[in-house]
């Protein structure tokens, strides 16, 4: 649980700091990008994944690209339900969107327990092995 946490933290500071590097985004305080990277956690777990799978083939098309379209949408329609919170256009929320998710990325792998670790469950009937992989690549 306090990982989830921290990474919400880490999506809030990340959406403090998008009006710095793109005007064309407005966020009025530091409740507002923790409503923002709330609602765009829910909309990433819930939405995301359904738009993914039916943009499919358009996603194939644009060898991926159009996944970009899909998180600047997202994060437009987050902003749209956000109080304190506007987006100007398409491509700032384009942008915005890189933004957050290279800002996050990078704070979120530096963290313990982030993108450098990989655990694996393994059961087996009663019996259950739990084996880390840290950052070194060793197994635990």
């Amino acid at each position: 649980m306090p990982g989830i946490v921290i990474r919400w933290l880490i999506t809030t500071l990340a959406i403090m700091a998008v009006p710095y590097v793109i005007s064309g985004v407005q966020v009025k305080g530091f409740f507002s990008a923790l409503l923002a990277s709330a609602i765009l956690g829910i909309l990433n777990a819930l939405v995301r994944p359904l738009l993914i799978i039916l943009t499919l083939p358009l996603t194939i098309v644009t060898i991926g690209l159009f996944i970009f379209v899909i998180n600047a949408l997202l994060f437009q329609f987050a902003a749209a339900l956000v109080p304190g919170m506007h987006v100007d256009s398409f491509w700032s929320a384009l942008l915005a969107s890189l933004i957050v998710s290279i800002v996050s990325w990078l704070l979120n792998s530096m963290i313990a327990g982030g993108a450098g670790e990989t655990t694996v469950i393994v059961r087996h009937g009663e019996h259950v092995v739990d084996m880390r992989q840290d950052r070194n690549g060793k197994w635990q």
